[in-house]
Formats: C-alpha cells, structure tokens, sequence
C-alpha cells in the first residue's frame, strides 16, 4: 500500500481532531502510529485513551503554552528534540504513520530553524509509509509536497464568542 504525505492546516479547528481520527483508524487496522505533539505539553483529554491504545504512541515535544510569550531556548531544544526522534521513526519504519502534530507552528516560531531539514526529511519517508502534518500556517513547500491537503477555515460560529470556557472532553 502507498502511504501518502496529508496536511491540515488553516485557521479553523480540528486539525489535530483530525490526525487523531486517522491515528484511531489506522491503529484499529492493526498498524503502528507515532504521534509527536510540537509545541503541545499540556494535559489534554485524548492523552489519556491514547495511552490505553498499544498501536499508538505519543510523545509532547512543546514544555508548556509559549504562544502568548516568545519561545525560549528550551522551547527550541525541546522541537529539536522531537524532529531527531521523529527523524528514527521515520528512517528506521519504527511506524506505519507517523504525525508531525502542530508542525506548521513549529515552523512558524522557529522552534525548527530550517525548513528543509523537516522537507529532506519528507522527501525520505519511506513509500508506504503514512505522514500528517497539522498546524496553521503551513508554508508554501509544505503545500507543494502535501498529497492530501486540508484547510479549516475560521468558524463561523463558535460558543467561545459567547464567553464559553473551553470544557474537558470537548476542547481539551
């Protein structure tokens, strides 16, 4: 079976919700998932099924919420961290999907300096395996090499305008 490279990007939600639909559909076949959460280091509800899952595997490369500060150093040693280890996985077949979750953003702070370390990195996936990308501000190689590509566009209504806290088991 071919594996394809997916991106799902734009400023809309469920992106990640989407990845992690794919996650679910392919453990549920029987294959190996690795997910590497960038800039992710916060608690979230889907970490705690996904650990009862033995198909997959996610590991959070982000230390807390950076976005609303500027990433520090340790943010960048913790993204560059993850794209070594995401590099074995990919180059080793240590899985048949793996997901770059929140990538874009990755890129988009400079977490990851070079784009083309994460593109060589691409252009070496092995043929049948699966890759997502996720995140908003996809470049426009990322566009170029993606097979499949999402856009979630901004809501058009959302109860969060209305003051809604995000609630547990629903936004987080």
């Amino acid at each position: 079976m071919s594996g394809f490279i997916h991106l799902y990007t734009g400023n809309g939600k469920g992106k990640t919700t989407a990845a992690f639909g794919l996650a679910l559909r392919s453990a549920g076949a029987g294959r190996r998932v690795f997910i590497a959460q960038f800039v992710k280091g916060m608690h979230y509800s889907e970490l705690d099924v996904i650990k009862r899952i033995p198909e997959i595997e996610l590991k959070q490369y982000g230390l807390d919420c950076f976005i609303v500060n500027e990433p520090t150093q340790k943010d960048i040693d913790a993204a560059q961290q993850g794209l070594t280890e995401v590099t074995e996985y990919i180059l080793e077949q240590k899985a048949d999907m793996v997901i770059l979750d929140e990538i874009c953003i990755a890129l988009h702070y400079q977490l990851i300096a070079e784009e083309e370390e994460v593109l060589k990195l691409l252009a070496r996936k092995p043929a049948e395996m699966e890759i997502i990308l996720t995140g908003r501000y996809a470049t426009p190689r990322l566009y170029e090499i993606a097979d499949l590509i999402t856009e979630m566009h901004e809501i058009i209504r959302h109860y969060y305008q209305k003051g809604v806290e995000a609630r547990k088991g629903i936004e987080f």
